[in-house]
């Protein structure tokens, strides 16, 4: 059975558009390339949850928002990134839900060790696994990564 976590982009480029930016400008705030960028909007490349979160940061929106998790536009504040939280979060996560860690790692395709080494802080998650997660499970995004309660 495939599962559908595709990431959508979609609105990277319709929030661009609507604060009057060129890719340009938005790969000058990510510090990257305009043809990378340009390849995040189009599909063709994943952005890392750091720059997806330096955008919803800049745009003061939610990851839910910018992701298509959700329709609700809040504006949120300036939040960092934290591996810590996230990996607390992701254990409460599981654990609420009654899943091993192994479980988990397979429902969203991946190593039981990545799942330990992300709820124990080492790594941040990654943002297709984040994703998978929070659609799997019907978790929001800005919650698993710390930025709302």
């Amino acid at each position: 059975m495939k599962k559908n976590f595709e990431l959508n982009y979609s609105r990277i480029k319709d929030l661009r558009l609507n604060n009057n930016l060129s890719q340009k400008d938005v790969a000058d705030i990510l510090n990257i390339n305009q043809s990378t960028y340009s390849k995040f909007e189009l599909g063709k490349a994943i952005i890392t949850i750091t720059m997806l979160n330096t955008l919803a940061n800049y745009y003061k929106v939610s990851l839910d928002y910018i992701l298509n998790i959700n329709d609700k536009n809040n504006k949120v504040n300036y939040i960092a990134l934290d591996a810590k939280i996230a990996g607390e979060r992701l254990r409460l996560i599981r654990k609420e839900k009654h899943l091993y860690q192994e479980t988990l790692a397979m429902d969203i395709g991946t190593s039981h060790s990545l799942i330990s080494e992300y709820e124990s802080g080492k790594k941040l998650i990654s943002l297709p696994y984040a994703f998978a997660i929070c659609r799997k499970y019907n978790i929001s995004m800005d919650y698993l990564y710390g930025k709302k309660d």
